[in-house]
């Protein structure tokens, strides 16, 4: 943190004090009798700071206990630190009910963003696992500015103090998870300033139930142990294990009266027949400390309903001022940026139209070697084609003759085959005739067999006769030689009868062969012509197929509005802050679907009461708000009635 001295004044009867703001360091050498209202509102002056009723200076006393500076006791007489340089730190002391509505600087909105971020991280206040990481990415913005995927390098964040360690233990998640996660959302929050980036994370905080709650410890007649919280609205009374959801509320406007007499603290209700409120702390410092901070607050709620001063308004008129002339700077800015995205877009093109008109170019003159090359290629080519032109003329040539010798050669062939054919038609015919004649032939062979049968059958008969003839010739012999010429007869009557026998039988053998013989050649001939036919074979062919193609003090004297005009302002808040839910649902959408993406990752062992509480307000539709309404409702005389029986 920068440093910076200043001295005030050149007395010798001075002290040096420092003073740790949440951004800087600064150091003074303080008059001995100065008051603790002059060294605030140096400081004050020193950073720039207007709205100061919402700040005050922190120390450390001799029991170890932290106390505010009084602001009307001088420095050196109040219980400070007995060192040198004395500390201070420069805090908010009390908390706005609007962070859009009041803070006015930007110093102011700064400081307070700084201290809610240190109060979350170091869990001061509960936030939850999702909201924690939305916040962190406002947190991101608000430093290093807009989003620049270009420059942006995995583990930048890795230094950075983003996420409270409660949220780290809860789940199983590497550094790298949870800043991918802050990362996207860091993403969307481009053209955001710092202001505005810091502005959201005080909205979205100041919804959190622990947010602007000073709590301290007290006790109720039975005892029993309690936290009361003091805060911008009125006092909250929490049990000892829940410090995020109060079990009543009193506002401010149904406080008349606080008194404080050593550990007790009493208050009287604006409502005469409810009795007073009573409750014990631990000793009388801690008392004082509450007395305090409740005549801060319920000044400044008493403020809030009157019309703003004439400083506040300057300021508010100068902080519309400035937010306009930022915003006409940021709009100047923004078209400058459009216009310079453009002329980086033209230049981006026209490098590559350029680039491509190289490359083209280039295309082309490789393309124009090519085609050289392929000239002279085709040059070459076209003298081998010539060649090959006068030899395939010569073989077309060649061809020619060959093929007329071919057409002469085929033309002998079909009348060698008209001759062929006229010749197996003569054969055919001669086969017919011949099968005809053999036909005949074995007719007249059968007819010859059966004369032939019957011509044996005669001459058996015959030399059966003959014989008998002869031995009857033979026996007559001798009785008559008178018949000798009878015999020389009949010798030549049988020797012509043999002759004609022996002639008859080959003639009729040769015929049945013949007939025989020409059957055969006939067969044999109808298989030869039938042979020469020619056998023809049908080829197949064969397909190929292709293969087939998608996240005590009288507080009477303070001229409080009616209870009717509070209620009037109490709905307007809550209208507007209606209104804002409602421009945030893509928000809570956003935190929704982040909540459910690391549920899956959740330790829950590591889950805290708090986290059930949260829950369990998450599951009945409960919010902040809508607590303390709840809180409030019923008469103060039941509430103070329930206070009593906790």
């Amino acid at each position: 943190m920068p440093l910076r001295k200043l001295f005030w004044g050149r007395s010798s009867k001075s002290f040096p004090v420092k003073i740790v703001t949440l951004d800087a360091e600064l150091e003074f050498s303080l008059p001995w009798r100065a008051s603790g209202r002059e060294l605030f509102e140096l400081v004050s002056r020193t950073i720039g700071l207007r709205e100061t009723w919402y700040f005050g200076l922190q120390y450390e006393d001799s029991k170890n206990n932290f106390a505010w500076l009084k602001m009307e006791k001088k420095v050196q007489d109040q219980d400070i630190p007995r060192r040198s340089p004395v500390p201070f730190v420069f805090l908010a002391k009390f908390y706005p009910e609007d962070v859009s509505e009041e803070l006015v600087q930007e110093v102011t909105q700064h400081l307070f963003f700084l201290q809610v971020k240190q109060s979350i991280l170091s869990m001061d206040i509960y936030c939850p696992p999702e909201m924690s990481v939305l916040l962190a990415s406002y947190a991101v913005q608000a430093k290093f500015g807009d989003y620049d995927p270009a420059t942006y390098q995995s583990g930048a964040l890795a230094m950075e103090e983003l996420l409270p360690q409660r949220v780290i233990n809860q789940y199983q998640m590497t550094p790298e998870m949870w800043e991918e996660r802050i990362r996207i959302w860091y993403a969307d929050h481009q053209g955001m300033t710092r202001d505005e980036a810091e502005m959201e994370y005080l909205k979205i905080a100041q919804d959190l139930g622990m947010y602007g709650v000073n709590y301290f410890n007290i006790t109720n007649k039975k005892q029993t142990e309690l936290w009361l919280g003091v805060t911008a609205l009125g006092l909250n009374v929490y049990e000892s294990e829940n410090k995020l959801e109060p079990k009543i509320s009193f506002p401010w406007s149904e406080i008349r009266n606080i008194s404080v007499d050593d550990r007790k603290f009493t208050i009287r209700p604006t409502d005469k027949t409810a009795p007073n409120f009573v409750f014990f702390s631990k000793n009388s410092r801690m008392n004082k400390l509450i007395l305090d901070l409740s005549i801060g607050n319920h000044d400044l709620f008493k403020r809030r309903r009157k019309p703003d001063t004439i400083e506040v308004q300057q300021m508010k008129a100068a902080a519309r001022e400035e937010k306009r002339r930022r915003q006409i700077e940021k709009d100047k800015l923004a078209r400058e940026k459009h216009l310079r995205e453009e002329v980086e877009r033209q230049k981006a093109e026209l490098e590559q139209r350029l680039f491509q008109y190289q490359e083209e170019m280039r295309a082309a003159n490789d393309a124009l070697r090519r085609s050289e090359e392929t000239a002279e290629l085709l040059v070459e080519k076209s003298r081998i084609a010539e060649e090959e032109s006068i030899l395939l003329t010569q073989k077309a040539s060649e061809a020619e003759q060959e093929c007329q010798r071919a057409h002469l050669i085929s033309a002998k062939t079909q009348e060698e085959k008209m001759m062929m054919e006229h010749k197996v038609r003569e054969a055919e015919m001669l086969v017919s005739t011949l099968v005809e004649e053999g036909e005949r032939r074995a007719t007249e062979s059968d007819r010859l067999q059966q004369e032939l049968i019957r011509a044996r059958i005669a001459e058996k008969q015959a030399k059966e006769k003959l014989g008998s003839f002869i031995q009857s010739f033979n026996a007559s012999i001798s009785h008559s030689a008178a018949n000798s010429t009878a015999l020389n007869a009949s010798s030549s009557l049988l020797n012509a009868t043999s002759s004609l026998l022996h002639s008859s039988t080959p003639h009729l053998a040769a015929s049945t062969s013949m007939s025989h013989g020409l059957a055969s050649n006939s067969h044999h001939m109808t298989i030869g012509s039938t042979g020469d036919l020619p056998d023809l074979t049908l080829g197949g062919s064969t397909d190929a197929l292709g293969p087939s193609y998608s996240r005590p003090h009288d507080l009477t004297s303070l001229d409080l509005l009616n209870d009717t005009d509070v209620d009037q302002l109490s709905l307007e808040i809550e209208k507007e802050r209606g209104e804002y839910l409602e421009r945030s649902r893509h928000l809570q959408q956003q935190l929704q679907h982040l909540k459910s993406e690391i549920e899956v990752l959740k330790v829950e062992e590591n889950q805290t009461v708090l986290d059930a509480v949260y829950h369990e307000q998450l599951r009945s539709g409960e919010t902040k708000y809508s607590t303390l309404r709840r809180t409030r409702s019923g008469t103060t005389k039941t509430r103070v009635a329930f206070f009593e029986e906790l």
